[in-house]
């Protein structure tokens, strides 16, 4: 029997926390799923820690790149080999709670919603919370384009609405825009004000990640979405500002 949803996972030298990841995902509340492991040329115990994890729950299916591709040529390797309705993504450094499929999954097919995603805590290194990441609970294509309020841990989208997407093969923001790209497609996202899960931060990265990150943006804004300078300036402002205030811990509330 196929599995109703299927956990979209790159791993790149991710020892230190896979087994994490891995574990979140078996202790879900919804088990009609597989998790789909690409080992993108790890040089660490990855493949190990997947091996042993596939050999007591059959639900765990390993692929390896012999060579690092990247990030988005590994998870499109996984969307590839899924066999689930729904799409749901979960790197390897990121954990879920125990309900998130259940509730999300549920809030899609009562309330007809093809993608979707929510609120998430911010982890440090050692696991403790440290901030807490709110979304609008409706994203248009052009509020994406102002910020990308969709965590990756969290997004799930229906494959019986829009077919598999792939992602662009870029070093950074691939994620983001495959969601413009499925906002494309569709009114709007639906988010939940319910934490799903928890987003590992990487202190020693941080400062330098921010700056790659906005060069991508931009580029994003001239080269992929092909906006001109102008609007280009308007939703990088937007970007901006939003980035100074994004990660603070906070009480959600239903919106």
């Amino acid at each position: 029997m196929k599995p109703l949803v299927s956990v979209i996972t790159p791993a790149h030298n991710a020892a230190a926390f896979l087994q994490a990841a891995i574990d979140s995902v078996r202790v879900q509340t919804l088990t009609s799923w597989e998790m789909v492991i690409v080992d993108d040329g790890s040089r660490d115990a990855t493949a190990d820690i997947i091996i042993r994890a596939a050999e007591t729950d059959a639900r765990i299916r390993l692929f390896r790149h012999p060579r690092a591709l990247g990030a988005a040529a590994a998870r499109n390797r996984a969307i590839k080999e899924a066999r689930g309705r729904y799409i749901a993504f979960l790197d390897a450094d990121d954990v879920w709670y125990p309900q998130k499929l259940e509730r999300q999954i549920g809030f899609m097919r009562q309330e007809g919603v093809a993608f979707s995603y929510g609120t998430y805590d911010l982890i440090d290194e050692s696991g403790r919370v440290t901030g807490r990441y709110c979304p609008p609970l409706r994203v248009t294509y052009r509020d994406l384009l102002k910020t990308c309020s969709i965590g990756c841990l969290t997004a799930v989208f229906d494959t019986a609405v829009f077919g598999k997407r792939y992602m662009p093969a870029m070093r950074n923001r691939q994620d983001y825009v495959l969601w413009l790209d499925l906002l494309k497609s569709t009114k709007e996202a639906r988010g939940m004000a319910e934490p799903l899960g928890a987003y590992r931060l990487h202190a020693a990265s941080l400062s330098a990640g921010k700056w790659r990150t906005a060069y991508y943006q931009w580029r994003v804004y001239r080269k992929v979405e092909n906006l001109n300078l102008f609007s280009s300036l308007y939703y990088f402002f937007h970007y901006a500002y939003h980035g100074l205030k994004k990660y603070r811990f906070e009480d959600c509330e239903d919106a």
